[in-house]
């Protein structure tokens, strides 16, 4: 077994659009896909970890989230990017707090990691966690992966717990060199 990346998609791969529902409002981060293409070809695999209320919510179908998913690869492709998986989960919070596990397998939880874990064999001790919220950097403590934090998206104005942190970078692509250097905690 080998280690992956796993990664937040929104704030991290593509633009932070609040309640995103519609493939037209899809924006690749520049350098977003270098960096992928890059991880996989260093070996690495990249699955995506994403917490979708907005189908909890009502205001998007699984089918729908099936075109955003689309469009976020077909952006990716020009840079010779993919991801070897995408896992999501469409319940949406009862409550504010984003340091609390509501259910397993919405972030904080770890639930979405581990079953990625299973499905493709990733040793999680050898895998990162990369995204702009405190609860991607808890998902990934969780489920014992090393954590990167990237200062787009939400992570612009990130205040939580450092305690959940192991690297603390400008984006995608620096967070891809920090992986790529071969740093771990």
């Amino acid at each position: 077994m080998k280690g992956a990346v796993f990664l937040d998609r929104d704030g991290t791969i593509i633009e932070l659009v609040h309640h995103l529902n519609d493939p037209a409002d899809v924006a690749v981060i520049p350098g977003a896909g270098r960096a992928i293409a890059d991880l996989r070809t260093a070996g690495w695999r990249v699955v995506i970890i994403t917490n979708q209320s907005v189908i909890g919510r009502g205001k998007l179908t699984e089918a729908g989230l099936d075109e955003v998913h689309a469009e976020m690869r077909r952006q990716l492709a020009p840079s010779g990017a993919d991801v070897d998986g995408i896992y999501f989960c469409p319940l949406a919070p009862s409550i504010k707090d984003s340091t609390v596990i509501e259910d397993p397998m919405r972030k904080p939880g770890p639930g979405m990691l581990l079953a990625a874990a299973q499905d493709m064999q990733i040793d999680l001790a050898a895998s990162f966690m990369v995204g702009d919220t405190v609860s991607d950097m808890l998902a990934g403590r969780n489920a014992g992966c090393a954590t990167v934090l990237v200062r787009t998206g939400y992570g612009a104005a990130y205040d939580h717990d450092a305690g959940a942190i192991d690297h603390d970078v400008a984006d995608l692509s620096a967070a891809a060199q920090v992986i790529l250097s071969g740093s771990d905690r």
